[in-house]
């Protein structure tokens, strides 16, 4: 799908239910949204539900209440409908099942029977941030016609993704510039169980729902040369990025989402009020001179410039959370 058949911005509000939204979700997911609605644009909320095993239904109906809560809204999901659906990863199996075929029939994936211990053990490079240790290459001289005998012995693999570790992708990220990273060596986009790996299945999903604008955490920047790699051989127009800072804890580590006090379930059951939140993620956002209460509608009606897009991290403590009473 080309993106330049249109000029409307389209973004995208991406949970994923393996638990559930604290603030960082919530500061990220609200400069997804102001992205898009300030430039007239559409929003798309879909559930990123690929790992069965991690995934839970209840964190999805879960996402949806938290992100209502927020005050945000959305123009196609998996409660609203729309044109490009189904809006869960877990319905959209068959959209991954054609990407990869084309993937194995160019010969650009070939059949990886190592083990993610064995990988670790023979790793000798840096690790690779999100994307665990690089992969030194042990199996890439396969070709796809060796799947046969690995599918008729019952042996399980990886489809892997031959990337040359030197391949670089430059783009101009809207929150951190201009950047050029390399993809860094072969990475797995689905396995011989039928799962599909996130790499692939975001950018199937992206293209198939016409987003245009990627707005996530600066976490996920080393995903993004693997992706742009995967977008270059499908013959797809990658959206545009914006990789912003993350909210850190007071120890400076990135929230997780076992910590049951930054938590938006949480919030809610405590009676917080969402405009409060709202207020103090525009204020660290350098949107508003002060943190007071108001609501992703009114932040839109009171703007007419582009937000900016924040690069340094937000570290808050448990009274973040705790301070939100009506009093405020």
């Amino acid at each position: 799908m080309s993106h330049n058949a249109s000029t409307t911005v389209v973004g995208r509000l991406a949970p994923s239910p393996t638990g559930g939204l604290h603030l960082g979700h919530a500061r990220t997911f609200l400069i997804a949204w102001m992205n898009a609605r300030l430039a007239g644009g559409r929003v798309v909320l879909r559930i990123d539900d690929l790992d069965p095993r991690r995934t839970r239904p209840d964190m999805a109906t879960q996402a949806i209440d938290d992100l209502r809560w927020l005050g945000l809204d959305w123009d196609e999901g998996p409660d609203v409908g729309g044109p490009n659906g189904p809006y869960m990863q877990s319905l959209r199996s068959a959209h991954y099942e054609s990407a990869l075929r084309r993937l194995i029939e160019a010969e650009l994936v070939y059949p990886c029977t190592c083990t993610r211990a064995e990988i670790s053990r023979i790793q000798t490079a840096p690790h690779a941030g999100e994307e665990g240790p690089l992969y030194s290459g042990t199996c890439a001289g396969r070709s796809t016609a060796d799947a046969l005998a690995l599918y008729a012995s019952g042996r399980p693999f990886a489809w892997r993704f031959r990337a040359a570790r030197a391949t670089v992708f430059a783009w101009t990220d809207l929150a951190q510039g201009p950047l050029s990273l390399p993809v860094g060596g072969d990475f797995v986009v689905g396995r011989s169980t039928g799962e599909t790996a996130y790499q692939l299945a975001v950018v199937v999903d992206d293209d198939a729902m016409a987003i245009t604008h990627v707005v996530r955490g600066d976490d996920l920047i080393p995903s993004t040369p693997r992706q742009l790699a995967l977008y270059a051989v499908l013959g797809l127009t990658p959206p545009t990025y914006a990789h912003v800072a993350l909210v850190l804890d007071a120890e400076g580590d990135r929230l997780a989402k076992r910590d049951q006090s930054l938590k938006l379930a949480t919030l809610r059951e405590r009676g917080a009020d969402p405009r409060q939140l709202i207020g103090r993620l525009a204020h660290s956002c350098g949107w508003t001179d002060a943190a007071v209460p108001t609501s992703p509608i009114a932040l839109l009606a009171n703007r007419s410039e582009p937000i900016r897009l924040p690069t340094t991290p937000l570290r808050i403590d448990d009274r973040f959370g705790e301070n939100l009473n009506p009093e405020f």
